[in-house]
């Protein structure tokens, strides 16, 4: 059985996903049914302990939970408050429940006690967020592989100029890059820096295709797998503040041990503010994760036949060093929780 991280916060969702009804949604291999209360969002397990009924198929009612089975109602709390055929409630009558907190457009939930859970911890994403300049785009996918392997492709970008040569292929720019890792504990970032390159995709309408940039990627890592990347350029020479720079979340949640969460969110000016715009967007982002990158990672994970990462000796070219200490990092973290 796979092992997950407990103290630490998963993405559940985008702020927007939980409305009026109820939302099932796979985490770390377990049903959670998230629904809106006057405090916040409730986050219980989605299974009736009396004959095993999802409680996503039933009913919101106020700030309760309403099994579809047989009517008994749980609250936020998983506590079980109503037992519509007598007035005495079973005390093995609760489910379990976890802590959640948005922020950034964001569903937040604690994996672990809820007593443990820590604000302050979660990343930031308040760069995701619609201001005075930007807009922020959303979107969502599943992904058919270890959230892992998600990691890996995220936090090795180079692949961008063999998978990506439909949507944001580079076109020979990584190959003048350079690449750099940067440990701070909690944090791993995997930059490149790309100085004298044509003007990449991102800046269309703002520099001419022919200018010439100063061009990087910036990627931040968070466990257990929340990544950020600054997308920039700025004419070359010039500060990089005063460049055209596009801000992404990329953040995996693993729903089973074969399936991930995929959230992502890209930001984009207000004076290309239209519906077309955001249309564009959303088709060439489903064009690079659903038809380039899913397959291939898929197709990798696949390919393993089951043996285990390490056990397969993966080869290093050093540009894939980031996915690599995220592997390590997570596995000295779960041997830290089983130890303390």
């Amino acid at each position: 059985m796979t092992t997950y991280l407990r103290n630490i916060w998963y993405m559940a969702g985008w702020s927007d996903e939980v409305g009026e009804g109820l939302l099932s949604r796979r985490i770390f291999d377990r049903n959670i049914v998230l629904f809106r209360t006057k405090d916040g969002v409730a986050a219980l397990a989605d299974r009736c302990p009396h004959r095993f009924a999802p409680l996503s198929l039933g009913e919101k009612v106020g700030d309760n939970v309403v099994c579809p089975y047989h009517g008994l109602t749980y609250d936020g709390s998983g506590k079980c408050v109503r037992n519509p055929f007598s007035d005495t409630i079973p005390a093995a009558a609760r489910v379990d429940a976890w802590h959640t907190l948005e922020k950034h457009g964001m569903i937040w939930l604690w994996g672990g006690d809820p007593k443990e859970a820590n604000p302050q911890t979660i990343p930031d994403f308040s760069m995701v967020e619609d201001n005075d300049f930007t807009r922020v785009v959303r979107g969502y996918t599943l992904l058919e592989a270890p959230f892992e392997f998600g990691i890996d492709n995220l936090m090795d970008l180079s692949h961008i100029e063999y998978v990506h040569k439909g949507s944001f292929a580079g076109n020979g720019v990584i190959f003048s890059g350079k690449h750099t890792i940067k440990d701070e504990g909690n944090t791993l970032r995997s930059n490149w820096w790309m100085p004298g390159v044509k003007a990449p995709p991102h800046t269309v309408g703002v520099y001419p295709p022919d200018m010439e940039t100063d061009h990087w990627l910036d990627m931040r890592w968070n466990a257990p797998a929340s990544m950020q990347l600054e997308i920039g350029a700025c004419p070359a020479g010039a500060a990089r503040e005063t460049g055209v720079i596009a801000q992404q979340a990329h953040i995996l949640t693993p729903a089973s041990p074969t399936t991930t969460h995929y959230f992502w969110a890209t930001t984009r000016y207000h004076d290309l503010d239209s519906a077309e715009t955001d249309d564009f967007l959303r088709t060439l982002f489903a064009q690079a994760f659903d038809e380039e990158d899913k397959p291939i990672i898929k197709a990798a994970y696949d390919n393993l036949e089951g043996q285990d990462f390490w056990d397969a000796q993966p080869l290093s070219l050093g540009i894939d060093a980031g996915g690599t200490r995220v592997r390590r990092k997570l596995e000295a973290m779960l041997k830290a929780e089983r130890t303390d």
